[in-house]
């Protein structure tokens, strides 16, 4: 695999996402700029207004492409998605700084969470390959779902426009949204030459080891196969009722679901997924980062053979 060129004396191009993080997009956008400037580096800082991250990102992708810099993407995993589907397919070097709720892709490779210290590492960083997935060619870095997954999202947006934006009114949001949940998927799913019908809460699929391991689902650590090397791990929780699912909800808190009797877990390189009774052009509900949309079935899932390659530091005992 061969690394790509990267001009480290060309201005970085930064998207920086008005929606994302508690901070001000303004502070954050000065911070950068401040950052660069302290070290004589030269920069671009773009703002994205809301509803025009994607075309924002596509033109600093395109801009690092030219000059053989990178694009940073700036906010949440939700962000770094949008900045990541560009960067991936122009094929130009990407970087982060972290400004969002969880920001498990940044803390997965090691991007300190102040935006200061962010911006010292990345200036010291190199590119470096990292695994990247799609749902039916949308790209995704932490996880993809159906299901209940997307409903939790859209219950948490709702709830932070309310009560302010924080890992505790995300938390609860969600607790709110499992303890309703009522409907139940039966899903037709292919993956190693295998095939299941099953009735299910949620799909999901993760790409980040980080989040798999503090939920517990991330498997043997003596078991090769996981989400760096070329393989995700698709998550399927059974239907249960109310008493049963504040056991979950209790082990998913203590990062020990995978031991749940009602939750079953599948490593492989790609599956697809198609409802019960498709029809053409039927429309499902997904989730991807964070972000939900829909998308026509059946629903292919798989890692992308090309990687995207992530301005990195030095590696952290995670990497090793």
């Amino acid at each position: 695999m061969e690394t790509p060129h990267f001009n480290a004396t060309a201005p970085l191009n930064f998207v920086v996402n008005g929606k994302s993080g508690s901070s001000d997009a303004d502070v954050t956008r000065q911070a950068i700029e401040s950052g660069m400037a302290d070290a004589n580096c030269a920069c671009n800082v773009m703002f994205a207004a809301p509803g025009e991250l994607a075309r924002v990102a596509h033109e600093a992708a395109a801009r690092a492409c030219a000059d053989d810099s990178a694009v940073v993407a700036v906010g949440g995993d939700g962000t770094i998605n949008t900045v990541a589907q560009a960067a991936h397919a122009a094929g130009c070097i990407m970087g982060v700084i972290p400004d969002g709720t969880f920001n498990y892709f940044a803390r997965e490779h090691g991007v300190p969470s102040e935006t200061a210290e962010a911006i010292c590492w990345l200036l010291n960083a190199h590119p470096q390959p990292v695994q990247i997935s799609a749902i039916n060619e949308r790209v995704f870095l932490v996880n993809a779902s159906l299901g209940l997954y997307p409903d939790l999202l859209q219950d948490r947006e709702t709830w932070k426009a309310r009560f302010g934006r924080s890992r505790v009114v995300a938390l609860t949001a969600g607790l709110n949204t499992l303890l309703r949940a009522q409907r139940r998927l039966t899903l037709h799913v292919e993956w190693k030459q295998q095939t299941r019908d099953l009735r299910t809460l949620t799909l999901f699929v993760g790409n980040n080891q980080l989040q798999l391991e503090q939920l517990g689902l991330a498997g043997d650590a003596t078991l090769a196969e996981g989400p760096t090397d070329g393989h995700v791990t698709a998550v399927i929780l059974k239907p249960v009722g109310t008493l049963n699912m504040l056991g979950l909800i209790l082990r998913g808190s203590l990062g020990r679901l995978g031991d749940a009797s009602g939750v079953e877990r599948v490593v492989c390189e790609s599956l697809v997924v198609k409802p019960e009774r498709l029809r053409s052009g039927r429309k499902m509900k997904v989730a991807f980062d964070g972000e939900v949309g829909w998308m026509s079935a059946p629903l292919t899932i798989r890692v992308l053979p090309e990687p995207l390659w992530l301005l990195k530091g030095a590696p952290t005992a995670r990497d090793n």
